[in-house]
């Protein structure tokens, strides 16, 4: 039986799954930007996946206001502002460039007992990693991004540690897409944000055509 994916509606079960996210050991700042920049660009997974650092940080480290990308399943071009998700992108910056200092730099003895522990969980850990050119680079192989399968691994733990059946890799994509309908009731938006074809696939892809039906026929009188 297929999986079904749906949007997270609720912000307490929203800022549950993010803490989750973060709080993981070593990897969690990682995890949670991956879910905040998806959230808020609304690629797909794979798009969040492969963007490298040189697409989102100026040279000096500032966010950049947008980033320009293309869309590998319908190839067209995407604009991405990342305003929305400026402050966790820069947390994550400074996160990289003070673990590459840890790794790297002259250490205390706190820094290497750190490193050692970080070692023994992550057997096949490459230091480099905190220098890859890849935004969300691998733990285990610096020189590739972390894949879907990978992510889909973390996303599915969370949702059986959380007893929530629906999460998946394209969580983040349809929760953003979502938030952004609920509050602006703009459904040609997030139809032009999600790259899609028709208002009617848009609807279906977060689910609202259901209760589009339903909320309809609860205005009708059938005598």
């Amino acid at each position: 039986m297929k999986e079904v994916v749906k949007p997270i509606k609720d912000s307490w079960v929203l800022q549950t799954v993010q803490h989750e996210l973060k709080d993981k050991p070593f990897t969690g700042l990682r995890d949670y930007t991956i879910f905040q920049v998806g959230k808020a660009t609304l690629l797909r997974v794979s798009d969040v996946l492969s963007l490298k650092k040189s697409d989102v940080y100026e040279r000096n480290g500032r966010v950049k206001k947008n980033a320009y990308t293309i869309d590998k399943k319908t190839k067209k071009r995407n604009v991405l502002y990342l305003r929305p998700v400026e402050r966790e992108l820069e947390d994550y910056y400074d996160w990289l460039e003070e673990m590459q200092q840890k790794f790297y730099g002259p250490k205390h003895d706190g820094e290497a007992v750190f490193e050692s522990k970080f070692r023994s969980r992550n057997s096949k850990f490459n230091g480099r990693v905190f220098s890859s050119e890849w935004l969300f680079p691998s733990f285990n192989h610096a020189e590739r991004h972390i894949d879907g399968k990978a992510y889909y691994k973390i996303m599915s733990g969370i949702g059986q540690k959380l007893h929530i059946d629906y999460l998946g890799t394209h969580t983040m994509r349809k929760t953003g897409a979502y938030r952004v309908y609920q509050q602006t009731n703009n459904i040609a938006l997030v139809m032009k944000l999600l790259n899609h074809s028709s208002q009617s696939q848009t609807l279906r892809y977060l689910g609202l055509d259901q209760e589009e039906r339903e909320h309809l026929l609860d205005t009708v009188d059938f005598g």
